[in-house]
Formats: structure tokens, sequence, C-alpha cells
């Protein structure tokens, strides 16, 4: 099984992105991102089979420790390889540190084959679309969609969570950072 560590915005900014998802959908471009039911996030680590109860330990220490940060989402890019769509935030080296002190929290579990998650590897992203198994088109459909509709955006990451990674997914804890 794999989990994942992701950190959400705030409820504005997440109707926000959530909005730029739904619009493909009604315009029946690919409604495969929304069918997993994941609340738009940028993902911060992936392991490979967790204690849970130990995760939810160290991320509720983690998230006491570290405060919500400005979130400016600035920028549109894909993923050929996957056909993804997503938007990226404006990063700052106190983000950057953020994921890395993250990583030291909950060092210990197996990471192996999910590197692109740790740090200095990381491409921070909101995935809006996932279009790998639609129609050739739907890619490129969905990219400029998103390139016409979408405005930069000033927000807040408000909170941290574990989730299991099924389909759909699974939430299994959120915890907010200190304000």
């Amino acid at each position: 099984m794999q989990y994942a560590i992701e950190l959400y915005y705030d409820e504005k900014t997440e109707k926000q992105l959530f909005q730029l998802a739904q619009g493909i959908a009604d315009r029946k471009i690919s409604t495969k991102f929304l069918e997993w039911q994941t609340r738009p996030h940028l993902t911060l680590a992936c392991f490979h089979d967790v204690d849970e109860n130990e995760c939810i330990r160290k991320l509720k220490v983690f998230a006491e420790n570290h405060h919500a940060m400005p979130a400016y989402i600035g920028s549109v890019g894909m993923f050929n390889d996957t056909k993804t769509v997503f938007v990226s935030p404006v990063m700052t080296s106190s983000m950057y540190q953020f994921q890395r002190e993250l990583h030291t929290a909950l060092k210990g579990f197996d990471t192996k084959g999910l590197e692109w998650y740790c740090p200095d590897r990381w491409v921070p992203h909101c995935t809006i679309a996932l279009t790998k198994d639609d129609d050739d088109e739907a890619f490129f459909k969905a990219s400029n969609y998103i390139l016409h509709e979408f405005k930069k955006i000033s927000g807040k990451f408000e909170s941290v969570g574990l989730v299991k990674i099924t389909f759909p997914v699974e939430e299994i804890f959120t915890a907010e950072l200190a304000l």
C-alpha cells in the first residue's frame, strides 16, 4: 500500500482550484482527477506501507511546530509522460525547508521508488487534470482550457494530511498547521 503526506490550501483557494478541475469535467474533456475524490493539494512525500498510528503521531507533532504559509499559485505546467496538467505555487526557501523538515520528522518510512517526492528532487505541483487514460486529445484540450482560464491565486497552506493512495483516495488524518 502507498501513502502520501499532502499539504492543503485554505477553503477559498481549494474551491478556486477545484473549479478548474470541474471546468475540465464539465466540458467532457476528462473526469479522471475528480474520480480520485481528492482535495487540491501539494504532495510533500510518498511512502510504502507505514504504521498509520506512528505516522499520525509524528504528523501531529510536526503540524504543531509549523505555521500556516502563504500560497501564491502563479504558473501552469504539464508532465508529458503521465499526461498530467497542474498549477504550481511560487516556491520559497521556507517551503522547501518545510518539506525537508517533514521528511526528517518521518524518516524511517520507505520511500524507495518514490524518490521524486524527496528533498532535492521534488517538483511541487497541484494536479488539475489526469488525462493519461483518456483519448490523446484530452491532454491538449485540458492544457488549453487551463492556459485560458487560470488566473494567479493568493491563499494559504493551512493543513497537512495523511492519505492512503487507493481509488478513491482515502483521507486518514489531517492536522491544522499552527497559526
